[in-house]
């Protein structure tokens, strides 16, 4: 049964929720999205990537909303100028890299536009680079830009290892930052203020729109967050069952139009 809430603005997630598995933006799902405008709906997104790496969708979804990059610790406007960032303190960025390498885990950072890595071939490198559409600078160290840093990632393809960094990195930093994985094989660290929880706070200020009246989809631990601050919940059907238990509702997978599927029943009402 189609089901019609009062709704009034929803803040997707990117990659395992409006994108494919293969980093695709369908045609059903910007069908979706431009639906919303004539029923009085915006639409937002935020993931862990830099703004830069989501410009590819700007047009294709005719966003006119802020833009939530590196989990809510950079917003800008879709013309990519800045609206508001959030950096890490120094000593925890030095702390965070710390913990990152001896969980044996690669890192990388980012500054800005910038995205820095000190080894060219390893894990996801290549891969992040396809999704994001722009190349890492390659550095000996991270040592003079730890004065700069909106995000640090820890990386390896040994899911458990990732895990166990992040359990250790959110008692490690507790409310002094905020260490949350945005996929099985990435741990993001951020500003403490930096979270999907905050993104969903800053857009309901920012646009005027009570939480009551947003809808927040996505399907990784890290959007659990903005789950809890928004009145309607959507978890992808690849999410895991953790992720599923904390939404309200449930859709089908990233590679069965999900995120589609959820607007035109969970938000318009407008299929079975």
């Amino acid at each position: 049964m189609s089901e019609k809430r009062n709704i009034l603005l929803v803040i997707a997630d990117v990659d395992g929720t409006l994108v494919t598995e293969d980093k695709i933006l369908t045609q059903r799902a910007q069908a979706a999205v431009r639906a919303l405008h004539p029923a009085g709906i915006r639409f937002a997104i935020t993931s862990g990537r830099p703004p830069r790496g989501m410009a590819m969708l700007f047009d294709a979804l005719e966003l006119r909303t802020p833009v939530a990059g590196f989990n809510g610790g950079l917003f800008i406007a879709p013309d990519l100028s800045i609206l508001e960032q959030k950096t890490l303190q120094p000593e925890i960025a030095a702390q965070a890299l710390e913990l990152i390498r001896r969980h044996g885990l690669d890192a990388w950072i980012y500054c800005g536009n910038d995205w820095l890595i000190t080894q060219l071939e390893a894990p996801h490198v290549a891969r992040e680079a396809w999704t994001v559409k722009f190349e890492p600078k390659v550095v000996a160290s991270f040592d003079d830009r730890l004065g700069q840093v909106a995000k640090i990632v820890g990386i390896s393809d040994d899911y458990e290892r990732v895990r166990r960094a992040e359990a250790d990195a959110q008692a490690a930093f507790d409310q002094r930052a905020t260490a949350t994985r945005s996929q099985p094989y990435y741990l993001d660290i951020t500003h403490k203020n930096a979270n999907k929880g905050a993104v969903v706070d800053y857009l309901s200020t920012h646009l005027a729109v009570p939480a009551a009246a947003i809808a927040t989809i996505g399907d990784s631990p890290n959007d659990v967050l903005m789950f809890r601050r928004s009145g309607l919940s959507i978890a992808m059907g690849n999410a895991s069952d953790q992720v599923k238990s904390q939404a309200n509702l449930t859709t089908a997978s990233y590679n069965d139009e999900g995120f589609a599927k959820a607007i035109e029943r969970f938000v318009l009402g407008s299929v079975d």
